[in-house]
């Protein structure tokens, strides 16, 4: 009796443990999906919005690259960040009044290493040649609504499915330009916040503020600035209540706060440094 007795407890003890290990199990493939994006590539290690960087994107396990795109003096769409070219070549060229040819001479990669050095300002269509069969691209549009119909045109000459593209923009009559030119293209609005002292909120855009606007231009959802004091659990559950039902954040490098906004469902969370973030996500 005392064998059979303690044969029992060792058995329901052990189911116990077993349900238990499940449920845990469970809880890490349920965990909300996120594409952890590389921002402007890999930009920790290589030269910003090159293909260098988007490649080595891909290879640290990115789920998605986010680039920034402009418009050359001959009407083509290149990627860079700033409206000219000191920062990243060390020579004084606006973007938006030097030909594709003229950038494309110049070196955008030396900058931050010599092994880098020769890379070129892409296009569009060189960065959307990169996207794996898994991947997903972040276009964010650094001019007006006069880039909208080229890249109508760059969109339609490519072989990536539109739902693998996000539109991203602070720039509310490009998103509406962009919301009727591309109706089944995802698009989310960008939007960083600003301290008001004594006002309320003390924060702008609010939850309230950010709700209004996706409604007026038709965007999907918003790209928030990733700042824990003000994207708070009460926040999200703010924007959530408005009808905002999509966000992701940038720019998140830190672990633990990408964690927190993986398990706030965020879509993406855009990152300079991928792989090292990639390193720390697994959740416990």
């Amino acid at each position: 009796m005392l064998l059979k007795f303690v044969v029992q407890t060792f058995v329901r003890s052990y189911i116990v443990l077993l349900l238990t290990s499940t449920r845990l199990l469970c809880a890490q493939v349920t965990s909300p999906p996120s594409l952890i994006t590389g921002h402007r590539g890999a930009s920790s290690v290589a030269p910003e919005n090159t293909l260098a960087a988007f490649n080595k994107a891909w290879e640290v396990g990115c789920d998605a690259i986010e680039g920034d795109f402009r418009l050359t003096a001959d009407g083509k769409i290149v990627c860079i960040h700033d409206s000219n070219t000191q920062r990243t070549t060390g020579i004084d060229k606006v973007v938006s009044k030097t030909s594709l040819r003229s950038l494309q001479a110049l070196d955008c990669g030396a900058w931050k290493n010599v092994r880098y050095a020769g890379e070129t300002c892409p296009t569009l269509g060189q960065v959307l040649l990169t996207v794996p069969p898994h991947g997903q691209l972040f276009i964010e549009l650094k001019t007006g609504p006069e880039i909208v119909e080229p890249l109508a045109e760059c969109l339609q000459n490519s072989s990536l499915p539109t739902s693998k593209i996000t539109l991203i923009t602070f720039d509310e009559n490009t998103a509406k330009k962009c919301r009727t030119t591309f109706p089944n293209i995802r698009i989310h609005w960008l939007t960083y916040f600003q301290h008001r002292k004594d006002q309320t909120p003390t924060w702008v855009p609010s939850a309230e503020q950010i709700a209004s606007t996706l409604e007026r231009i038709g965007a999907d959802g918003v790209g928030l600035q990733a700042r824990r004091n003000v994207v708070t659990k009460s926040f999200l559950s703010q924007l959530r209540n408005n009808g905002v039902t999509e966000f992701h954040v940038w720019t998140v490098d830190d672990p633990d706060d990408a964690i927190f906004f993986i398990r706030e469902g965020a879509f993406a969370v855009t990152t300079n440094t991928p792989a090292q973030l990639r390193q720390h996500i697994q959740f416990p």
